[in-house]
């Protein structure tokens, strides 16, 4: 698997795309040797991430109120088998 993925490497496939960056950022990390594509993928599987964790959250949001004001009225479910 991929260090910054779930996605094993097999599975994963490039796909040609233009793309609009800032002039003197791109330069800036040409100077330094940075692949821009690389870079790019990262930063893109980092909003693809959080937009998910997101959508996640507002989907559920009904079902962990409800699960918290339970806890709240009614504490922890099989609290009295902690061992801590």
């Amino acid at each position: 698997m991929n260090a910054t993925s779930r996605t094993p490497k097999r599975a994963r496939s490039s796909v040609p795309t233009n793309v609009s960056l800032d002039a003197g950022l791109v330069r800036e990390a040409r100077e330094l040797g940075i692949n821009i594509s690389r870079a790019a993928a990262s930063g893109l599987e980092q909003a693809v991430a959080k937009a998910r964790a997101e959508r996640w959250q507002n989907e559920n949001r009904d079902a962990l109120h409800s699960s918290n004001a339970f806890v709240d009225s009614h504490g922890l479910p099989l609290r009295s088998l902690r061992q801590f």
